[in-house]
């Protein structure tokens, strides 16, 4: 099969690979019709992310068709199309019970804290992703939804990660009717952050970044204000100003280890790597968000150390909630939010590109060309 196969940090390529197997009962293969190219891998690209293996196939976002499945599983048969979520989890742990899904106990060997995700180094378990045309799915039964017959595979796509993590964000940040969101980053994720604040009562939403085309995206898509950080040159009295000097009600995260904004942390947390990454935007939310306020964090970051001031968080009486999302508990409303017109997830979509073109694809992406907000890549053949 082919598939994109890393060769080292900004090296990669569209190869052949042996195709995968079915390697326990409750497994399935799933032949790719649409992956993506998350922000968050362009981490692996950038080698950000510990234990990332030359030969590893990155794709957390991904949908396709069941081809083969073990003979423990019940709930797929070959030919059904299905969005599968980028955690892997076994669904009857101590976790999985308590719809933690990304913390799973038994799926990843290599970490005590994240559980298993498609495509994401040996730190989430050395499974291979999606930016291929066949993918192994492991507990097949518990991860993977049957795609309804009136959802278009491109908004499907989507739900694996970047709409449910922007939702959960937003979540997190326990909004009130009426309360004043900033959130750091116009990404996918940051876009689908903001439009899902307003679905849960904020009465203000702002989005910080420095990319004009970026900013004019979010700005039209979720009806927001925005502010380019390079416009700025104190974030927190910025907020302050524009809040009658009180900061904002919620903070999000939307960024993570490779945020520009602070020559000392870009240093120390993307080039020297004495850091597990830039914590520029950490300062930012708990340094711009109110007293009692809350902080949100969806960024990736690594499992090691990260300057952050704590201290700042504590005298200020903040709630800080963070994880990788839970894709499966937020699959229910969110299909109910695209249903009633709330969203729509695939007109954030602007580059579609064949698998072929993989370097391609991320070279576009990591270096935020024509205008590329998200990218999907499309295996060749006629299911495609």
């Amino acid at each position: 099969m082919l598939a994109m196969n890393y060769r080292g940090p900004y090296r990669i390529r569209a190869a052949q690979k042996p195709d995968p197997e079915i390697e326990h009962p409750g497994d399935a293969i799933v032949r790719v019709t649409r992956s993506c190219i998350c922000g968050s891998d362009l981490h692996l690209y950038h080698g950000m992310v510990p234990d990332t293996r030359v030969g590893s196939t990155f794709g957390h976002e991904f949908v396709g068709e069941v081809v083969e499945v073990g003979d423990a599983v019940q709930k797929l048969k070959v030919g059904d199309r299905v969005l599968v979520p980028f955690n892997i989890f076994c669904g009857s742990c101590y976790f999985c019970d308590r719809e933690l899904y990304s913390n799973c106990h038994n799926v990843n060997p290599e970490a005590s804290a994240v559980g298993a995700i498609y495509g994401y180094s040996h730190t989430t378990g050395g499974y291979d992703g999606g930016q291929a045309e066949l993918v192994r799915v492991p507990m097949a039964d518990v991860g993977p939804m049957v795609i309804p017959d009136d959802l278009d595979q491109d908004d499907a796509v989507l739900l694996t990660d970047a709409v449910p993590t922007g939702y959960q964000a937003a979540e997190m940040g326990d909004i009130s009717a009426g309360d004043t969101v900033v959130v750091f980053g116009a990404g996918p994720v940051g876009i689908f952050a903001a439009k899902s604040a307003w679905l849960m009562g904020a009465g203000r939403v702002i989005v910080v970044d420095h990319v004009d085309y970026r900013l004019d995206f979010v700005r039209r898509y979720a009806q927001c204000e925005v502010i380019n950080f390079k416009d700025v040159d104190d974030m927190a009295l910025h907020i302050k100003k524009m809040t009658d000097w009180l900061g904002a009600d919620v903070c999000i995260d939307a960024v993570g280890c490779e945020a520009a904004g602070n020559a000392m942390q870009s240093l120390t947390g993307r080039y020297t790597m004495m850091q597990a990454g830039s914590a520029t935007v950490l300062h930012w939310a708990i340094n711009s968000v109110r007293k009692g306020g809350n902080v949100s964090i969806v960024g990736v970051y690594g499992p090691t150390f990260n300057a952050v001031p704590i201290g700042n968080a504590l005298n200020k009486g903040l709630t800080l909630r963070m994880n990788q999302a839970s894709v499966k508990r937020h699959l229910p409303r969110l299909l109910e939010h695209i249903r009633a017109g709330h969203l729509n997830p695939k007109e954030i979509i602007t580059h579609r590109v064949p698998l072929a073109d993989v370097a391609d694809a991320y070279q576009i992406f990591s270096g935020k060309l024509d205008n590329c907000i998200k990218t999907v890549l499309i295996p060749s053949g006629p299911h495609s």
